[in-house]
């Protein structure tokens, strides 16, 4: 039985990951001067809304802010600007349940193909009802592999409890840069909402390297909710600050949040979403 649709518009964002989608999940570092393959293949919504039929077999990563929920594994996504305002069904075959909260946004990784109830019911062990899914058939579906809340700077600060030893995915732009691996994810839309710490750990496996950490530019982070504690941190991550910053950053964050990230890229998110 298929859940009503909310009335209201939907926006999508499309942005960075369009990998084969037999590709490893965990992008390899590259080298200090070089461009990682999801760096060179960030786009924007409207550059993968004129190339579609290109993306079937490959793996994209998208970011919604609301969701129409159908089943309990499967939703969709719509905006009028991209995909001709057709809607996009998302099918979760990531193995785990997911909340899908209202007012937050979602980032959600996966294979785009064609949409045919009979064989997705066959591959995925699914049992849609095609009726439910006419408006979909043919068209561009994106089978997900992984999904994570993906809320602005001041909704973590403000509400932390949510998101707490969660894997997120953070759109923001960067200022207070602390020495190496250390910054802050600008805070402007929320009112009394203070900025979000972030962490880099000095790992080769974080993708990319520190050069995507720079005052103004506009990131997507992903990685794990944390609580400021000096002791648990240096023990989990290796962090090794000089007393100078540790001092300043117990001082300022003590028991606050902090995103201990994993993966940091360049956003493709179009201005209409930033704002």
């Amino acid at each position: 039985m298929a859940y009503g649709f909310r009335s209201k518009a939907l926006a999508l964002a499309l942005s960075a990951l369009i990998l084969p989608a037999c590709a490893e999940n965990q992008p390899e570092a590259s080298a200090p001067g070089e461009t990682t393959q999801q760096e060179a293949e960030n786009v924007t919504a409207e550059e993968v809304a004129d190339k579609t039929s290109k993306l079937v077999g490959k793996s994209v990563t998208i970011r919604s802010n609301a969701i129409n929920k159908i089943s309990p594994t499967t939703f969709a996504v719509t905006d009028d600007d991209f995909f001709g305002g057709d809607t996009i069904l998302v099918v979760n075959a990531s193995g785990e349940a997911q909340e899908l909260p209202e007012g937050t946004e979602l980032q959600i990784t996966g294979e785009v193909k064609k949409f045919a109830s009979a064989d997705f019911n066959n591959e995925y062990k699914l049992k849609l009802n095609s009726k439910d899914y006419e408006k979909f058939e043919g068209k561009a579906a994106i089978v997900a592999q992984s999904i994570a809340l993906a809320p602005k700077p001041g909704q973590i600060t403000t509400s932390p409890d949510e998101y707490y030893n969660k894997v997120i995915a953070v759109p923001g732009e960067i200022e207070n840069v602390t020495g190496d691996g250390v910054f802050t994810l600008d805070e402007e839309k929320l009112i009394g909402a203070e900025d979000l710490l972030v962490l880099v750990p000095n790992n080769k496996d974080v993708v990319p390297y520190k050069k995507n950490v720079k005052k103004g530019e506009t990131v997507v982070a992903t990685g794990t909710l944390r609580k400021f504690v000096v002791a648990d941190l240096e023990k989990e991550y290796g962090f090794t600050w000089d007393d100078g910053v540790k001092t300043k950053l117990e001082a300022e964050y003590k028991e606050k949040p902090v995103l201990v990230v994993n993966t940091i890229y360049p956003s493709a998110l179009p201005d209409s979403l930033e704002k």
